[in-house]
């Protein structure tokens, strides 16, 4: 249980608390559990190895380059490890619907009607069985070089997590790497009609795909559309839209699997016994990659998929590895809760929460407010604190540093020591976030969106200056960007060794003067740490706090130090006297 002090919170009331508090705490292990403490760090190859600087939009692969698995070497590996990460979310890594062309391997070239830039989106899948040539020095051996960078990142302690995307898959899906005695979806379908509890898609009878209007691209792939694309009867989109030529903002390139679900009327109809064939056929999938030896799948829009499936589907898999990890990515708080207890899903986004609510502070914007902080951990993962996978960056959100976001990685620090500290579960680091990326240009159908492109060949470039040509070394980055990652180093460090981020209980300490700071203590009978972060870009932070006595155990503090900047912190018995500078935080160990 969590309580926050304020003004009008008893002193019996807070003590009781405090004791109830320390009773819990005294049932902690004496050691750091890594369970949940984890670090992800989530990379695409396409583009973590690329060297190539060029930046042609639209480019080719010729002309841009593209990182492969081989890339991902042990000095790249290394590298990761210096920011403390566990676990390493290899993105794009299975088959999916692109331009390049792959013919003379027996791979089909997709349509530019119905494929996103010119690399296409790891979330349209093509082959569930197979992996993105793209990420191979010898297409015919793709798989072994996949698998050869499994060990490799095993080998260094490393955990390997891939995507797992069970909404939707390409619109020209069909697997020609799958094991003789797999179906392909909608091989046996009956596209008489528009829902049928053993098809796999669901169709509009009688009606032809249509090409989305103003889908033509202004750039060099319009040569490659001719506005049409041969599917009949057409299916429904994997976002839902049950129309033979949905919009240019839908997820036209791809198409809704069936989970036993019927919509009709505008209502959802549940259909889960017998069971739908599309479960069985996903379990396959999961396990065929969980025998190769991966260690847990993100899974993208999970709760686009009925919790039953889920609830099925987890234990089943964890039956091949017990310690398998599922990561669902969630944006609706009122069925958090669900998904994990009956879904039984390891770790969802706090997107709709703490990220939010970070951003609004780093963006500097009048609707950021403390509140949203203590709603998180006050009632909104009030239970289930543990399951909630913290982060700042990752493919679908704006680069910190670019131009719509923050524009200066710094300004973000004080969030990432909360998103770090707050909570008991996972954080997530996404590539070049720890050297600044910006995620600037056009690079083609990502266009110029503050994110680093997911549809295209590209270079990152402030990455490629850690990456230096694949010595990983760092030896181009700016003095800015060597701060930025110095700053993670330092971060991940504390948080991974931490006791009391691990295992602690949390108290809110009340900042009444500062409406853009937050601070709190985490703490076990081994480890006491006071937060502080201050949001606010002009205004320094000088306050007393005091430390609640229960913390304290009977003593005084005897020595406290900022564990960020390794600087003595000044306090008096039970007080802690802050400075604390625009626009930065404090770790302080008492």
């Amino acid at each position: 249980m969590m309580k926050k002090f304020s003004a009008n919170f008893s002193f019996a009331t807070g003590l009781l608390v405090l004791m109830m508090m320390s009773c819990k705490e005294n049932q902690q292990p004496n050691t750091v559990d890594k369970k949940d403490n984890i670090i992800i760090y989530q990379l695409l190859p396409r583009l973590f190895g690329n060297t190539n600087t060029s930046n042609k939009p639209f480019g080719t692969i010729e002309e841009n380059g593209c990182g492969k698995f081989n890339d991902i070497n042990d000095k790249a590996l290394d590298g990761l490890k210096e920011l403390n990460v566990d676990y390493v979310w290899y993105t794009g890594v299975i088959a999916h619907a692109s331009l390049t062309d792959y013919s003379k391997h027996g791979i089909p070239t997709g349509d530019a009607d119905v494929v996103k830039g010119r690399a296409g989106s790891p979330y349209a899948i093509r082959d569930y069985y197979d992996v993105d040539p793209d990420l191979a020095v010898d297409v015919h051996n793709r798989m072994a070089e996949f698998e050869a960078l499994l060990k490799r990142t095993h080998d260094k302690g490393l955990k390997v997590l891939i995507d797992f995307v069970p909404n939707h898959v390409a619109r020209s899906y069909q697997s020609f790497a799958k094991p003789k005695n797999v179906v392909d979806f909608g091989a046996n379908d009956d596209k008489t009609v528009a829902y049928k509890a053993t098809n796999d898609f669901y169709y509009i009878p009688g009606q032809d795909f249509k090409v989305p209007a103003n889908s033509k691209s202004d750039g060099p792939l319009a040569v490659l559309q001719d506005g049409k694309f041969a599917e009949s009867p057409a299916k429904a989109t994997g976002n839902n839209v049950f129309a033979a030529q949905p919009s240019v903002n839908d997820w036209y390139e791809t198409v809704k699997l069936n989970y036993g679900i019927e919509f009709k009327d505008g209502k959802e109809i549940k259909h889960l016994t017998p069971m739908p064939p599309v479960w069985l056929k996903m379990k396959d999938i999961l396990v065929y990659w969980a025998e190769k030896g991966v260690d847990g799948f993100r899974c993208d829009v999970a709760e686009m998929v009925p919790v039953e499936f889920w609830s099925w589907v987890i234990p089943e898999v964890k039956k091949v590895n017990p310690k398998l990890i599922f990561i669902g990515e969630a944006y609706n708080p009122t069925v958090y809760q669900q998904y994990v207890t009956q879904g039984k899903f390891d770790y969802l986004y706090d997107k709709v929460g703490l990220y939010d609510g970070l951003k609004r502070f780093i963006k500097d914007e009048p609707a950021a407010k403390v509140s949203d902080i203590q709603h998180v951990w006050q009632k909104e993962s009030a239970g289930f604190d543990e399951h909630m996978l913290r982060f700042l960056e990752n493919h679908d959100e704006e680069r910190i540093a670019s131009k719509g976001f923050a524009g200066d990685a710094k300004l973000a620090f004080p969030a990432m020591v909360i998103s770090a500290t707050l909570g008991k579960g996972p954080l997530m680091l996404y590539f070049g976030q720890e050297v600044g990326e910006p995620g600037a240009g056009k690079e083609g159908f990502g266009g110029d969106d503050n994110r680093t492109t997911i549809f295209d060949y590209w270079g990152v470039p402030n990455h490629q200056r850690w990456l230096n040509n694949g010595a990983f070394d760092g030896a181009k980055l700016t003095p800015a960007e060597k701060q930025t990652r110095d700053f993670y180093k330092k971060l991940t460090s504390i948080r991974a060794g931490s006791d009391a981020i691990a295992n602690g209980a949390m108290i809110e300490l009340p900042l009444t003067d500062f409406a853009k700071a937050y601070a709190y203590v985490r703490y076990t009978k081994n480890q006491r740490l006071l937060v502080v972060a201050n949001f606010d870009r002009s205004k320094s932070l000088a306050a007393t706090v005091n430390i609640p006595a229960n913390i304290l155990a009977g003593s005084k503090i005897s020595t406290a130090k900022d564990l960020l900047t390794d600087k003595d912190v000044s306090f008096s018995n039970s007080t802690m006297n802050l400075k604390v500078a625009p626009s930065s935080s404090q770790i302080i160990q008492f």
